[in-house]
């Protein structure tokens, strides 16, 4: 049996609970734990803006070590440090051949199978986006682990399988961001400040972070923001604008999931300029444009699902930024906790509050009070 934060049915709090899990079989490996980022992802999955089967284990930004592997598993072996990933691309479909593996058609397929039984009742269990990292030990396919790079620490590598790789990508692969350039990121939480983070990488010139909170400047400036706006609604944009100098932003990065934010983003980049969207909004959020202005401002607005990252690709080239100094892990841990403590990190994400609050356990680092 293991500890685990269980979602029961959509809309009500987690609870930290013994689970228990099975052997790994055929193509699956079991994982301790040693810490999972608390993202905003889980909390659209526990309200049911994302789509999730019940009872759950959520949590899906996670890293460990393998303790166990099953038949025909040869990619890691027991001791091995590991990032869990949860879009896992199948490498076969469509979007896959495209070349497209973050919109992989078959990589949630994995969430929608039972993975473990309540201790209490035997009650079948669902993973959250198929890593269920909200727990001391989990068993996933084989498919959805990336081996650590030497040289990461283990704890903060949780935060490689989702915000840094969002963040990264956002910056990289989506805006695809050229040294020189200005960039305004919205949301300055953990994927916020990892596209701060990457955006300096970048070589951009300015780096205007956006947030609703007085209290995210000092982290955003410390990931290497040039300039920190304080959101305040009607003149959010033409302060942002005058903040990167010349007409606008030439990329903003939008990473909160709110008409108003992606409307505001759009609107403080230039004639020409680029707003990619990572935030998940609700399906009744609805932007508006005029016609008239989509051809006159010749704006590129695009959406941006996982960075738009190849995880395989893109965790090695991150982890060289890390172990030289240029990306800071550590600097977006806000809270470390334990898994008694996620419903009030989720508490503090609705509120705007803090970067990233990691979930530390025995493997990682003893904190926290769940």
């Amino acid at each position: 049996m293991v500890r685990a934060a269980v979602l029961s049915a959509v809309g009500v709090p987690l609870r930290v609970t013994d689970i228990d899990l099975p052997a790994p079989g055929p193509g699956r490996v079991r994982v301790a734990l040693a810490a999972a980022g608390v993202c905003h992802s889980d909390i659209s999955l526990s309200d049911g803006t994302l789509r999730q089967p019940v009872p759950a284990v959520l949590g899906h930004e996670g890293a460990g070590t393998v303790t166990a592997v099953g038949e025909g598993v040869d990619a890691v072996a027991p001791g091995d440090r590991v990032v869990l990933n949860w879009a896992p691309a199948c490498r076969d479909c469509h979007l896959c051949g495209l070349g497209e593996p973050w919109l992989c058609t078959n990589a949630a397929s994995a969430a929608g199978a039972p993975y473990a039984t309540l201790a209490a009742d035997g009650s079948a269990l669902y993973p959250g986006l198929g890593t269920a990292a909200f727990a001391e030990e989990t068993v996933v396919r084989a498919e959805a682990l990336i081996p650590l790079p030497d040289g990461i620490p283990l704890a903060e590598s949780a935060l490689l399988g989702c915000a840094v790789l969002t963040g990264y990508g956002a910056v990289h692969h989506s805006a695809r961001v050229r040294a020189g350039e200005s960039v305004a990121v919205y949301g300055v939480g953990g994927v916020g400040l990892a596209a701060v983070q990457s955006a300096r990488i970048a070589g951009a010139e300015a780096i205007v972070a956006v947030d609703a909170s007085p209290e995210k400047e000092e982290p955003a400036r410390a990931a290497g923001a040039t300039d920190f706006v304080l959101a305040d609604g009607d003149t959010t944009a033409k302060r942002v604008r005058a903040a990167a100098g010349g007409p606008g932003a030439d990329v903003a990065i939008e990473c909160v999931g709110r008409a108003e934010t992606i409307r505001t983003a759009w609107s403080s980049t230039r004639r020409g300029g680029r707003t990619t969207v990572v935030g998940i909004g609700g399906k009744s959020e609805q932007v508006v444009f005029s016609a008239l202005e989509l051809f006159h401002f010749g704006r590129t607005l695009s959406g941006c699902v996982y960075g738009n990252s190849d995880p395989a690709r893109d965790l090695p080239i991150i982890a060289h930024h890390v172990r030289e100094g240029r990306l800071d892990l550590s600097g977006m841990v806000t809270d470390r906790i334990g898994l008694g403590d996620i419903p009030e990190a989720f508490a503090a994400m609705r509120q705007g509050r803090g970067g990233r609050s990691l979930v530390v356990f025995p493997g990682g680092r003893p904190v926290g009070t769940g």
